[in-house]
């Protein structure tokens, strides 16, 4: 399948632990340390996106390892 950039965010960082606490305009996620919010807009800003990974405690290799 060919998902959204911020559907495969969320994929990832469900495979790492964290889970969906609330929807809407955006996605609210949480491992219980952490609480990650992502916009439901395509494209993630690359930016933006280094900002998620930073804040899930996450390196950019542990992260592209799970994508």
């Amino acid at each position: 399948m060919n998902y959204a950039v911020h559907q495969r965010v969320i994929k990832a960082l469900e495979k790492c632990g964290f889970r969906i606490l609330r929807q809407g305009k955006h996605v609210v996620m949480t491992n219980g340390h952490a609480l990650i919010t992502i916009r439901r807009h395509d494209p993630v800003n690359a930016h933006t996106l280094a900002g998620i990974v930073r804040d899930a405690g996450l390196t950019e290799a542990q992260f592209r390892g799970v994508l």
